[in-house]
């Protein structure tokens, strides 16, 4: 093997890489819904956790990448300890598929049908299929198609050219020493640790064990204690991601840990006393393609065997090796570590935000609640969650805007795009609390009150106001599109509500019934929670808008009220059901004015 086939074996090697890492990305971004949906299933159920665990790993092509998305679930509170447990376990064996995907390359047969199994004969038609997709389609889910059948193509193509690359050591005296070498399991753990440690993915060590197996030098005694010294290695990336996480985040990493150097330790213990003993004859003989694939899923169902009986166990001692902090943890909103997973990360702002909706809707109905009845612990508790919601908005704000900055699909992207846009609303709509609040309390202060009449036609816009934001909230939480049609004839009404108290307000004041100091804050208050409904009926746009994949808030509520039928039947209800008392109607109507605003 000259300094030629060193290159060619480099070259290989950087595009099998280059070719998983595309593909993975690919994957992740083109089944974003379904680890959606495997994510929404996780039970304390073994066998749910389990499969969740191989399923996820399978579509991702990597238990690492698998496992540092289950530290980061852990971490922002999305998964339990006992759940991580056994998710762990399924990625384990759901990293097996790649190998078995990668051993087709060594078929070997005269017959046409078989041969066309083989990668060679089938890898220039995906690659060709995938630039298609790819440069012809403008769906992003077809390009995220066309890119995972361009990153198999690589994948298989560096794959065959570190197996040719690689292929002239055999006759290498050096070559079948080292292997002579890594007959000794101890030795053979190592290298598989060391190799897996640095490139960090059990899936591409295993690809490249299977490329070194070509020569004919690697035996099946070599290559299984390399297969369990690489189900060791790929722990370091899980333990790098867990630096800086909370306790039970770096309980998760140890878990993957010590589930793989337990199994590692009973089985190798195992292989040794049946090749001391037993010394069966295959182990002696050289290792295929198909066979790595076969001992590298053996292996793991082995470990999840042994171990899944042990969870509690587990579970327990990794409570050990990482005891509970003295001071408690402050709870982590949102972790980092679920940006190399968008669709999961995304899941998680979602879930932030519905958190930050509850908080900003329940500021705003006990501010609404104050203008009857003053009590300092409401007070207290509409300035602490307004405070919050700033909090939301500002940490939201920048995760999305990280979030955007990575691969996703256009549903993805479009999502992130509403959520920049609706916490801006929430936001507001807590500080409109906080405005109510100093409102009445000023009052308090002052010692003013309002009239029975003006406290009469503020019930009335209360009630309006507090039913906009239970339907926005609705339509934000449950992408519920009958709510978000229903805010925009409330929005209306309000509005025309708030106009036509200020001109009864203005007759009261022309009548003497009422201060001009106390005509300031009522219009304070109108204003707020006229603002209130305008906020809500841009979260019931934004919902609409994705609903149908158009990005242009006001033409959509345009276009609504200008020519829905229904737009005007809401109308008609509302302003039925939120219809100021008769006897003011009455008496403005008495007093000259306010009749052409109503």
């Amino acid at each position: 093997m000259d300094i030629f086939h060193l290159l060619t074996m480099l070259g290989g090697l950087s595009l099998f890489l280059f070719g998983m890492s595309v593909m993975g990305q690919a994957l992740e971004r083109r089944a974003g819904e379904k680890l959606r949906l495997l994510l929404g299933r996780l039970t304390t159920n073994r066998a749910a956790g389990l499969l969740t665990g191989l399923g996820v790993t399978a579509v991702i092509q990597s238990s690492s990448a698998a496992t540092v998305m289950v530290v980061g679930f852990v971490n922002s509170g999305l998964m339990t300890l006992k759940q991580a447990i056994n998710v762990i376990m399924g990625a384990n064996i759901g990293t097996t598929v790649t190998a078995w995907v990668l051993s087709l390359a060594g078929i070997d047969s005269g017959n046409l049908f078989v041969r066309l199994l083989k990668p060679s004969s089938f890898t220039p038609v995906l690659a060709f299929v995938g630039i298609v997709f790819y440069l012809f389609f403008k769906n992003d889910r077809k390009k995220d198609t066309g890119m995972i059948l361009l990153g198999f193509a690589t994948l298989m193509t560096g794959m065959e050219t570190m197996s040719g690359a690689v292929s002239g050591l055999g006759d290498m005296p050096g070559f079948r020493e080292l292997f002579l070498l890594f007959q000794n399991p101890v030795l053979g753990v190592l290298a598989g640790t060391v190799l897996t440690a640095i490139i960090q993915s059990s899936s591409a060590s295993v690809g490249i064990l299977q490329a070194l197996a070509v020569t004919g030098q690697v035996s099946y005694g070599a290559a299984i204690p390399i297969i369990m010294g690489q189900n060791i290695g790929t722990c370091v990336t899980a333990m790098l991601s867990s630096v800086g996480a909370n306790k039970n985040a770096r309980r998760a990493a140890m878990v993957h840990l010590s589930f793989n150097v337990i199994g590692t330790t009973v089985w190798l213990g195992a292989f040794c006393m049946v090749k001391a003993f037993l010394a069966p004859a295959f182990l002696g003989e050289p290792a295929s393609l198909l066979g790595i694939a076969v001992a590298h899923s053996v292996f793991n169902i082995l470990c999840t065997a042994l171990m899944m009986p042990l969870s509690g166990f587990l579970e327990k001692l990794v409570i050990r090796l990482v005891p509970d902090a003295r001071k408690p943890e402050p709870p982590v909103e949102l972790d980092e570590r679920l940006l190399a997973t968008p669709p999961i990360a995304l899941k998680r702002c979602q879930e932030v935000a519905g958190e930050m909706a509850d908080m900003a809707v329940d500021a705003l109905r006990q501010g609404i609640s104050m203008l009857g009845s003053y009590s300092p612990e409401i007070a207290a508790s509409i300035r602490e969650k307004e405070e919050k919601t700033d909090h939301y908005e500002d940490i939201l704000g920048t995760y999305l805007v990280r979030l955007s900055g990575k691969p996703s699909s256009g549903e993805d992207s479009a999502q992130g795009a509403k959520l920049l846009k609706i916490i801006g609303d929430m936001e507001r709509i807590s500080d409109h609390a906080v405005n109510l609040l100093e409102s009445v309390e000023e009052m308090r202060d002052k010692g003013l009150g309002f009239t029975d009449q003006a406290s009469a036609e503020i019930t009335v816009i209360s009630g309006a106001v507090n039913e906009i934001l239970e339907l926005s909230r609705r339509a934000f939480l449950m992408d519920d599109l009958e709510a978000a049609y229903r805010v925009e004839p409330l929005e209306q009404v309000i509005d025309h509500l708030k106009e036509e108290m200020r001109m009864r307000h203005i007759l009261r004041l022309q009548q003497g019934k009422c201060s001009i100091e106390a005509g300031f804050i009522w219009s304070d208050l109108l204003t707020d929670l006229e603002r209130t409904a305008d906020h809500c009926s841009n979260i019931a746009g934004c919902v609409i808008d994705m609903a149908h994949q158009r990005m242009n808030l006001h033409e959509s509520l345009r276009s609504f009220r200008n020519d829905s039928e229904d737009f005007k039947k809401g109308f008609r209800t509302y302003a039925e059901k939120y219809r100021l008392p008769e006897e003011v109607r009455l008496s403005a109507r008495i007093m000259g004015g306010g009749a052409s605003g109503e």
